[in-house]
């Protein structure tokens, strides 16, 4: 029996099922069925985004469940850059969500590093409290964290309305940690201690070991950093009060007040379209790192 024949034993269908015509009609209508719900599920939202988009205001009050519009305006997303300067507010959050990435992903690859190569006598005490940021809700920590930026420990200085204060509370994030010291924990050990047997140390260790086996892991850990910091809103808007300052996502409700409706939404399409494009870029990347991690869901 080969290896296929062996997998669909294993299923809920038989193989005499399966050769049966009303069985294989019905299994094709399932299986396409649920492609064609999971693309509706997927593209709907972005759209139906361009569709608003690209339809007039009136067009949209008076029906707003019109599959398409009537007559395309295409100078919406013109007017949207212009009038509303979306492409301001895109820079800054280009610019928040770089900082953002940078400092989450010096973190947990140097964390895991430490916790999963180097091992030290007190790793399991610093993993677990770690772990234990995981149950602690973020907005329950704003307070403390605003306090913080507001007033930095030692050397009393502030950099709240200032990138930094996006930037360095990014790093604190547990979940990229963990999935990283479970990528490490997966290498083979033997090649960390033959190089340490040939001489090499911690510095040699990362770069020359660690890191060119980690790019898988690198590209997950990136664009779960860069998607969360791309639509972060409420740290954001707490931390950086001048309104020239503040990201695509904090700026566009403050902006819905002003512009007309089809410039906003003209406005979310532009701020979808990035990580969108990232996402298709790295995606082979992004399967072989779930692979590796063993991520569900």
């Amino acid at each position: 029996m080969s290896d296929d024949d062996e997998r669909r034993g294993r299923g809920l269908l038989s193989g005499a099922d399966r050769r049966r015509p009303a069985v294989r009609r019905g299994l094709r209508a399932l299986q396409g069925g649920l492609l064609l719900g999971t693309a509706i599920a997927g593209l709907g939202p972005l759209l139906w985004t361009a569709k608003g988009a690209l339809s007039p205001t009136q067009e949209l009050l008076r029906e707003p469940l019109r599959p398409w519009p009537s007559q395309p305006q295409w100078s919406t997303l013109v007017a949207a850059w212009t009038e509303l300067r979306i492409g301001h507010y895109l820079l800054n959050t280009v610019v928040l969500v770089g900082g953002s990435w940078c400092v989450q992903l010096l973190v947990a690859v140097t964390g895991a590093f430490a916790l999963s190569v180097l091992r030290p006598r007190y790793g399991r005490v610093v993993y677990g409290a770690v772990l234990a940021t995981l149950f602690v809700p973020g907005t329950v920590s704003l307070v403390a964290l605003y306090l913080t930026v507001l007033d930095l420990p030692l050397t009393g200085g502030s950099i709240a309305g200032t990138p930094w204060a996006v930037w360095l509370p990014a790093g604190a994030h547990a979940f990229n940690v963990l999935i990283m010291k479970q990528f490490f924990d997966a290498l083979p050990r033997e090649l960390h201690e033959a190089a340490q047997v040939d001489g090499a140390g911690p510095w040699r260790l990362f770069w020359q070991i660690t890191m060119p086996m980690s790019r898988p892991i690198l590209a997950i850990v990136s664009l779960l950093a860069v998607m969360e910091s791309w639509k972060d809103f409420l740290w954001p808007m707490i931390a950086i009060s001048d309104t020239e300052a503040q990201p695509l996502a904090v700026a566009l409700p403050r902006l819905a007040d002003l512009a007309e409706q089809n410039q906003v939404i003209a406005g979310m399409l532009v701020a979808v379209v990035p990580p969108l494009l990232l996402f298709l870029v790295f995606q082979r990347h992004v399967v072989r790192g779930i692979s590796f991690t063993g991520l569900k869901g």
